[in-house]
């Protein structure tokens, strides 16, 4: 989800296998059962104790109506007074748990970098940290750390001899140029692996920043010419051929670029679904890519029999690409996918450079720390060790049990929504909750933790850790091939400020790091952890059933199970979330990409829509007794929507508009609410309020 904040809360993810949801030991009515109102009663007992302010009337600005700006009537304080760190691009809710989890992750791996032991998990991520902050070990190297990968491409002299060396890259995990590919389950039938191929090739973040000619585009194509040639320069290439280098670069990614599909076409997974048997893809690329040999050449164990491909004419214009262009010319390019990928892990010179380049990208102002940079990266490369510490210390088996109760409220809820439809068959209902009830539920940490089993970590050669846990993930992904689904893999790490669904494993995951005010507190009344939690269980369970997820049958299989006339009612609610939503504005000219952001913003409407209903068979829900002068309804409201409160810069919100999937947060806030009656009844949202939709036009979908 990211509600992915930015991710935001919601990794949406078309990921991978099916298990069953249900679970065990949890009250048939976790909401109204003795042992539940209990716990409840006494959570808010100690929450009246500790006098705790979970909505902080300081945060707001009242001066502003709730049906005009409900956004800025719960933020607007906070908005004003909170500035964004000089090293972040972005401050809020989320960014400032990241910075706690952030935190302590530097904690846990400063004290295992300093006392290892004999604990093999303590000294590979002891290791690993330390190597990473030692730069003045980094600094005696400059880009000798690559230098033998840089020679290697400068030997090259066939084409056939580019063609192996991009495999070589690959299956070592130097880099992997112009395609991706990846073993991940056949999305029509996920009980099997299969190999996927993808589009790839360029370095900007989107497609547009090369075929676009508005002035912000130009410019950034600039700064990103200026950085190829710098780190040509740093690499030894004197300043012509530097500047020769780069126009080269630019040129080839451009084509690139001007041959891959669009973000918005790639939220299709129909049209991404392209089954090929090896032979028929190299009928397809009949000049340069024999896919037998590369797949060979790529280390596969089992001999595959067909392929998965999302752009298909994408390959076959790299086919082509390569038979037209100067051997020269695709050295430099395998070159520049080897530096850019290594630059920000060498010397302060690279370092400084890749940091200019991505400041005239985000506007960030200072260097995220290094202590930071490292600990991320640790968590990234070895999550499964460093989230067991993280867990040990900082996660309460309590807020799983918790947590298990919420998402059964939730299931039964939107089972009842489901059922009361008025737009959709009784043939399609049945199949819809046939999915809810398949979901399977994933909280805190994985049940399986990996053991890195033969990866080797050094104190002093940090880039080289990087290469070889690459490696290592990329030769665990290769294996897989021929085996079993893996159906205990988590996608994201136990300290991520997250939460996401996997449509082909039909499973939502809730890992640790996001169990925390706003989102969840156990000293919390209900009205605020329904209005955060549970709005992003909500969230998570609506992407099963949003214009991506609801493609994918109850066992995660890329299976159409709607009715015609069930598809087309649901579409046209969706199309009416697109316009709702393309017609938002930011920095005055830029409109939210209503296309994009549908399954987010349909996953926002429909989460919230279930939290509240949910809510509502609450005893706080029920009685409508005020806390702080707010009543329950109120606070549910402004719990989301202090959610989504963030301060960005202007580079970075004009290229999240670009890249990201997810609303500005202003609109995850004030979407949502703007279609749901008990919006308006909470805070008397009348005609002639800037927010006032009249009842007809409010949008329901689920």
């Amino acid at each position: 989800m990211r509600i992915s904040g930015v991710k935001w809360l919601i990794a949406t993810a078309l990921a991978i296998p099916f298990c069953s949801g249900a679970q065990t030991g949890i009250d048939p009515d976790p909401v109204t059962s003795a042992k539940n109102r209990a716990m409840v009663a006494k959570q808010q007992e100690e929450a009246a104790k500790n006098k705790r302010k979970f909505i902080d009337p300081a945060n707001m600005d009242v001066s502003v109506k709730p049906g005009d700006n409900f956004y800025l009537y719960v933020n607007g304080n906070w908005i004003r007074n909170t500035p964004i760190p000089a090293s972040k691009t972005r401050w809020g809710s989320f960014d400032q748990l990241a910075e706690e989890s952030s935190k302590a992750l530097r904690e846990l791996l400063e004290e295992a970098a300093r006392n290892p032991g004999a604990n093999s998990l303590m000294k590979r991520v002891g290791d690993f940290y330390a190597s990473g902050m030692d730069s003045a070990a980094m600094e005696k190297q400059g880009y000798k750390p690559i230098k033998k990968y840089l020679d290697a491409i400068v030997k090259l002299k066939t084409k056939t001899e580019v063609v192996d060396h991009i495999s070589y890259l690959r299956s070592h995990s130097i880099t992997s140029p112009l395609y991706s590919i990846r073993v991940g389950q056949d999305s029509r039938n996920v009980t099997q692996y299969i190999i996927n191929i993808g589009q790839g090739g360029t370095t900007l973040p989107d497609r547009d920043y090369y075929l676009k000619n508005d002035a912000r585009s130009q410019a950034i194509r600039k700064e990103y010419v200026a950085y190829i040639t710098k780190i040509f320069s740093l690499c030894g290439a004197d300043e012509q051929t530097a500047a020769n280098n780069a126009a080269t670069v630019l040129r080839l990614e451009t084509s690139l670029a001007g041959t891959q599909m669009s973000r918005v076409e790639m939220r299709d997974p129909v049209k991404l679904y392209n089954k090929f048997s090896v032979d028929g893809l190299s009928a397809r690329t009949p000049q340069n890519l024999k896919w037998a040999s590369i797949f060979s050449q790529l280390g596969y164990a089992v001999k595959p029999d067909s392929v998965v491909v999302s752009a298909p004419k994408f390959l076959i214009f790299i086919d082509s690409l390569l038979s037209s262009v100067p051997v020269d010319d695709l050295k430099t390019l395998l070159q520049w996918n080897v530096m850019r990928d290594a630059a920000p892990y060498l010397s302060s010179a690279f370092v400084d450079a890749n940091f200019a380049y991505n400041k005239a990208l985000s506007g960030q102002k200072e260097q995220t720390p290094r202590w930071q940079r490292v600990s991320n990266m640790v968590d990234a490369q070895l999550g499964d060790l460093l989230g067991q510490l993280y867990v040990d210390k900082y996660f309460k088996p309590a807020a799983k049990q918790r947590m298990m109760a919420l998402i059964e409220n939730m299931v039964t809820t939107f089972d009842g929504r489901i059922k009361n439809l008025d737009w959709m068959s009784a043939e399609t209902k049945q199949r819809a909750l046939a999915k809810l009830h398949a979901f399977t539920r994933k909280i805190g940490y994985p049940d399986k933790w990996k053991d890195y089993d033969g990866l080797s970590i050094k104190k002093d050669d940090y880039l080289g850790n990087l290469r070889r846990c690459n490696e290592w993930r990329y030769n665990d992904n290769i294996s897989r091939l021929g085996k079993p689904i893996d159906k205990t893999e988590w996608n994201m790490t136990p300290p991520t400020v997250n939460a996401y669904y996997s449509a082909q494993k039909n499973e939502i995951v809730f890992p640790a790091g996001i169990l925390r005010f706003p989102f969840f507190d156990f000293d919390a009344d209900d009205a605020i952890n329904y209005g955060g939690i549970a709005a992003v269980i909500g969230h998570e369970m609506t992407h099963g059933f949003d214009d991506q997820g609801r493609q994918f049958d109850a066992n995660g299989n890329l299976n159409d199970w709607w009715t015609p006339a069930d598809a087309d009612e649901f579409k046209k609610r969706a199309d009416l979330v697109v316009k709702q939503y393309s017609d938002y504005v930011i920095l005055d000219t830029l409109h939210v990409n209503g296309r994009l952001t549908l399954g987010e913003n349909l996953a926002d409407l429909g989460g919230l829509s279930i939290a509240y209903e949910a809510f509502k068979k609450t005893e706080q829900g029920r009685n409508g007794q005020p806390i702080d002068g707010f009543t329950p309804d109120q606070r549910f409201f402004m719990n989301w929507s202090q959610i989504w409160r963030n301060n960005i810069l202007p580079e970075t919100a004009a290229q999240r508009i670009l890249t990201d999937n997810h609303s500005p947060g202003m609109f995850r806030s004030n979407g949502p609410v703007n279609n749901m009656d008990a919006f308006y009844k909470a805070f008397n949202v009348k005609e002639g309020d800037k927010m006032y939709k009249p009842a007809e036009k409010r949008i329901r979908v689920w």
